[in-house]
């Protein structure tokens, strides 16, 4: 079984919560992080651009990426939100074992 954790940031809380209660309660994550507050740099259609987010970490398995991604691209406000995924190469095997007892 490979388990991901996948960083997408939002606009605001309110879309971060709206996205992490739709991930948990479809059961395509176990648990959503949520970060308030980061501040971001980068360009956008060649400009610099300096914003306040909100970051989400999301725990799930690979398996469940591209059902997140779908959902993420749904309910966001971004035209290109941030979606990233890193593989768990290790774990706690109780904390491994939660998810696959909550995502379905």
């Amino acid at each position: 079984m490979s388990y991901i954790t996948i960083f997408s940031t939002a606009s605001n809380i309110d879309e971060a919560k709206e996205i992490a209660r739709e991930l948990v309660k479809e059961k395509f994550a176990a648990c959503v992080n949520i970060v308030d507050k980061i501040e971001s740099i980068y360009e956008w259609k060649g400009e610099m651009q300096e914003d306040s987010e909100v970051l989400m970490i999301i725990k799930s398995k690979e398996e469940k990426f591209k059902t997140i991604e779908k959902k993420i691209k749904e309910l966001h406000s971004y035209e290109v939100p941030e979606i990233l995924s890193i593989t768990i190469t290790n774990g706690s095997s109780d904390y491994l074992n939660w998810i696959d007892d909550v995502v379905k």
